[in-house]
């Protein structure tokens, strides 16, 4: 599709996107930057596969093919190659570390085509003996298998690869709800603030010595300052109950871990959170993606120094929309035409089904609304 017969010039597209995704504010990008994010997850209908995400980790013979069609589509479509054909090399991959829920005791599992973590915890009786646990836990002992310091030389002799352990987790509301259940979660801190507090200071010093210690089996080049939070659940507080639990945990792990004016304290939540944003801005927050209700003149108001990723509902995509796209892309960028600061995505994930024709669609909207030189 062409809006208007306006022809696009990708290469230039592509060129001038790099630099407005580096710089989002300016001064003088030509364009506004697209930050949608189309991989292996959003192949499965455009290749008219069942979806079979697993079968990527375990077939790699399989994940190189379905790379590749992906891959010579969108080259032809969008002028570029979208995913790492390389990926999912079993050769290539770093052993598994435990993430701060399975260190919980939370049992992860495959089902409905992701990976969930199991509650391990179901009253205040079990929270309170596995916080017990917690406490006696070597969380470096528990995060690593035997092989990871034998893989870890393996890869670099092999191939020259060396670790960098990213800085990012479910937020605080969202683990918490993993551990020990979402109604609970609300109750426990309505009705039991005591044990919440153990619950909350419990979590706050796992994440810290957790990311301290990724920091120190990183490659020391890999390194740097930043942390992201994935916070879904944070919706169903009410900023009382947010105050009191995720906001002290979101502070003390951004002051730790992206202490400086310009370094990255993210967060996505893509739910209605808009009640939070006093709350979140207040933490210093600075790169954000919220759910397609909570508007972007919001957040600007709230974060007037916030990149703002989004807010293009993700089933508008996903059901290929096509005046819908052009409308709501035109809408954020209009009200982000004073400011700047918007990266043009999805409130939320790009979910399957959703057409690279699409993306070229987005690509084609900025092209004709979102030019700035």
């Amino acid at each position: 599709m062409l809006i208007n017969n306006t022809p696009i010039d990708l290469d230039q597209f592509w060129r001038d996107n790099d630099e407005a995704w580096r710089k989002p504010f300016g001064p003088g990008i030509r364009q506004m930057p697209l930050g949608m994010g189309f991989g292996y997850h959003t192949l499965w209908a455009e290749l008219g596969l069942k979806e079979e995400p697993l079968k990527l980790e375990q077939d790699f013979a399989f994940a190189q093919s379905v790379g590749k069609q992906y891959n010579d589509l969108a080259e032809k479509i969008v002028g570029k190659r979208l995913v790492n054909e390389d990926a999912f090399n079993p050769a290539k991959r770093f052993p598994y570390v435990k993430g701060i829920g399975e260190l919980f005791e939370c049992r992860r599992v495959w089902q409905s085509e992701s990976w969930w973590l199991m509650e391990s915890a179901h009253t205040p009786e079990d929270l309170s003996a596995l916080l017990d646990r917690m406490d006696k836990l070597d969380i470096e002992a528990a995060m690593f298998p035997d092989n990871w310091e034998r893989e870890c030389k393996r890869l670099k002799d092999q191939f020259g690869l060396t670790p960098g352990l990213w800085k990012g987790l479910r937020g605080p509301v969202t683990l918490a709800t993993s551990i020990y259940g979402t109604e609970n979660l609300l109750y426990l801190i309505l009705d039991e603030p005591k044990l919440a507090t153990r619950f909350r200071d419990t979590l706050l010093r796992v994440i810290l010595k957790y990311f301290t210690i990724c920091d120190q089996r990183s490659d020391p080049a890999k390194v740097g300052p930043g942390f992201a939070f994935l916070d879904d659940n944070c919706a169903l507080c009410t900023p009382e109950m947010y105050a009191f639990f995720g906001q002290p945990i979101l502070q003390a792990v951004y002051d730790r871990f992206a202490p400086g004016p310009d370094d990255a304290r993210y967060q996505h939540s893509d739910s209605d959170m808009e009640h939070l944003l006093p709350l979140l801005a207040a933490t210093g927050m600075n790169r954000v993606n919220f759910g397609p209700n909570v508007r972007f003149k919001s957040i600007r108001k709230a974060m007037p120094k916030a990149i703002v990723e989004g807010t293009v509902a993700p089933f508008t995509m996903m059901r290929n929309e096509e005046d819908n796209i052009v409308r709501e892309i035109r809408r954020d960028l209009d009200e982000a035409r004073d400011t700047l600061g918007l990266v043009v995505a999805t409130a939320g994930s790009v979910n399957d089904g959703t057409k690279l024709s699409s993306l070229r669609l987005a690509m084609e909207t900025i092209w004709k609304y979102g030019r700035l030189a």
